[in-house]
């Protein structure tokens, strides 16, 4: 397999060029189509002087036109950024600052997004469609301009090593923080997860994450490779539970992969059947913590198909370690492991010396291997803070806890700033959240922790979405906790809420509920 992500799909774009790559909505590309539009563009942006390592900014949502557009551009030896179309401009603009683009491909957006990023940026902003440019909007180039150039490959040496994109995850300063991939990295996990899940050119996956969340890399990337379907999950289901079912049914899905609130969502939603999803042979998630009660609704109820489990940060690119169940938990509170170490990486549990610590202890994780990133876009400082050396190579510090059982097995235990002291007890702030999620009355639920020094420490904040037709108060909460959970980890603050605040990847968002819970601690 190639290791240039542009080419993974051209094999079957020739023996194959009329099978379906991508679905969105009513559309549907070819390969020979993706890999035409692809080489348009392509040579469209050499004309207008993109050069080897450029970055290309796409403010485009998740549709056929982004595919096409991260194609073109890394055909041309560029770097592609994708921006999060519904953050703040304030945010964009510092993504935008940061990597300067040499152009911005937009398209699919509202007009005002379009208009305001064109405003605040100095590079030429090129319409890609679908449909016109907004009337205000003077744009470099519009998708007629790229009809006319050759649909033949555009010359242009690209190494393996070279970064195919950049994406920004959130800083603790509040400057967004560039993570840079390069081709290699994701070919070698493609490489992996297509030979671990046996994908092939009859699947049909999910494209669910967004563009700018890692999770979507393998989503496009492992389906081109392997010459499956990428069926794109469209907006207006990306959130609803009961779409999201009846599009796994309709699309005939063969993976779904996604962070796991999705899932948790649905099962609370119960919106699965038994032995629903009929071509659905296997459930893939990763980004955060899936609640044990709703993994074991959804393995009770479809008993056939294969969970596994998908550990790594974005530095690490898409997931570092695996851990495929091999039956349904016997209890809602059983931990689930983050598995064993993806080909050609490597984790580890160390302590404050960067030693090893003993199966059964508790330590930061920290992960080597063909997976990590170069480093963060211009940050030196962050670059160095993160990626260390260590016995003769560089490892990343996650940021996470973890430990290590007797048969090297790998346990997530929370972040290491989620660990934090009350009453001066020591409470793993994800222990509180098992116990949450064990309550049947409970739709979702996220417990976050408010500073207030002292011998306090710390405020244990619990905000909670209850089961349609159920009033439940926090007392009677309370009152269950207690059976499963010490007196000093109960939650002192709650917050009942329709819905949790979500991230753009579909996240529970706990900064907006710490923020909260601190504006009525202070008022």
């Amino acid at each position: 397999m190639s290791v240039l992500l542009h080419e993974l799909h051209l094999e079957h774009a020739e023996k194959r060029p009329d099978t379906t790559a991508i679905v969105f909505e009513e559309r549907r590309l070819t390969y020979q189509q993706v890999e035409e539009q692809s080489n348009r563009l392509a040579h469209a942006l050499a004309d207008r002087r993109i050069e080897a390592g450029d970055r290309i900014a796409l403010l485009l949502p998740k549709c056929p036109e982004a595919v096409v557009a991260m194609l073109a551009v890394m055909k041309v030896g560029a770097i592609y950024v994708p921006l999060d179309p519904a953050s703040p401009t304030a945010r964009l603009g510092k993504v935008i600052a940061s990597c300067e683009p040499a152009i911005i491909l937009a398209g699919g957006v509202k007009a005002d997004v379009a208009i305001e990023v064109s405003r605040i940026c100095t590079a030429p902003l090129a319409w890609m469609g679908p449909g016109p440019a907004p009337e205000k909007l003077q744009p470099a180039f519009s998708p007629n301009d790229t009809y006319s150039p050759a649909t033949s490959p555009l010359e242009r040496k690209v190494s393996p090593t070279d970064p195919a994109h950049i994406l920004f995850t959130s800083g603790s300063t509040g400057q967004p923080k560039g993570v840079v991939i390069t081709h290699a990295m994701v070919a070698e996990f493609i490489t992996w997860a297509n030979g671990y899940f046996g994908t092939t050119e009859q699947d049909k996956v999910s494209g669910h994450s967004p563009l700018f969340f890692d999770l979507s890399t393998f989503d496009i990337y492992g389906a081109l490779a392997a010459g499956a379907e990428l069926h794109m999950v469209p907006p207006n289901a990306n959130l609803l539970p009961h779409k999201l079912a009846d599009f796994i049914r309709r699309s005939k899905l063969t993976q779904w992969f996604s962070v796991p609130s999705i899932l948790n969502y649905m099962a609370k939603f119960d919106v699965i059947e038994e032995d629903d999803f009929p071509s659905l042979q296997r459930i893939l998630w990763c980004g955060e913590v899936f609640p044990t009660a709703a993994l074991r609704h959804w393995m009770q109820k479809l008993p056939k198909i294969r969970f596994t489990n998908l550990y790594g940060p974005t530095e690490a690119t898409i997931a570092s370690s695996y851990y495929t169940l091999p039956c349904c938990p016997a209890d809602d509170r059983e931990e689930v492991p983050i598995g064993t170490a993806c080909a050609g990486e490597e984790l580890m549990v160390l302590d404050d010396r960067l030693e090893r610590v003993a199966p059964g202890g508790v330590g930061d994780l920290y992960i080597a291997g063909v997976g990590l990133s170069p480093g963060y876009w211009r940050n030196p400082e962050a670059s160095r803070a993160a990626f260390l050396e260590h016995e003769g190579g560089r490892i990343y510090k996650t940021g996470d806890l973890a430990k290590v059982d007797e048969s090297g097995l790998f346990y997530y235990l929370g972040r290491a700033d989620s660990q934090i002291k009350s009453r001066g007890y020591r409470i793993e702030l994800g222990e509180i959240e098992t116990a949450l999620h064990s309550l049947d009355f409970l739709r979702e639920c996220a417990v976050v922790a408010i500073d207030t020094g002292g011998f306090e420490g710390h405020t244990i904040c619990c905000a909670y979405a209850v089961q349609e037709n159920v009033s439940t108060a926090p007392p009677a909460i309370k009152a269950r906790l207690r059976q499963l959970i010490p007196p000093y980890m109960i939650p002192s603050r709650w917050l009942c809420l329709d819905e949790l605040p979500k991230t753009p990847n579909g996240k529970i968002h706990r900064p907006a509920l710490r923020e909260r819970f601190q504006a009525e601690m202070n008022a």
